[in-house]
């Protein structure tokens, strides 16, 4: 892969670095700051749902800034764009649409669909 195309890509990764990060403190701020003492239960009940679904939403997050610094270490390895699992280069548009991804298509589809069989 170029090299500017490889940096793109790396720039996009930390860009989502710093979003992901920067909503997980204004969840915790928010949070913290909310008072949960509500008179009326469905007002408490309401609150309580949606710091659960905030959670919910901050965990995928979690999982996905997880997979963000493995692909910024497999750039700075030069490991970047090759597959994991048959060792070949990734289609440029694959990684440009999801940069995070560690499988060529076609081992991806492979993997669905024994995921799909079982």
């Amino acid at each position: 892969m170029q090299d500017k195309k490889l940096e793109r890509i790396k720039i996009r990764l930390e860009e989502l670095q710093t979003e992901i990060i920067g909503e997980s403190d204004e969840t915790v701020h928010g949070m913290q700051e909310e008072s949960t003492l509500y008179p009326d239960p469905n007002d408490r009940a309401s609150l309580e749902t949606e710091h659960i679904n905030n959670l919910r939403i901050r965990d995928r997050e979690r999982k996905l800034l997880a997979k963000v610094e493995e692909a910024l270490e497999r750039i700075e390895k030069k490991t970047f764009g090759y597959c994991e699992k048959c060792g070949q280069e990734i289609d440029e548009k694959r990684l440009l649409i999801r940069p995070v991804t560690t499988y060529c298509i076609i081992c991806k589809e492979s993997q669905e669909a024994e995921e799909n069989n079982n």
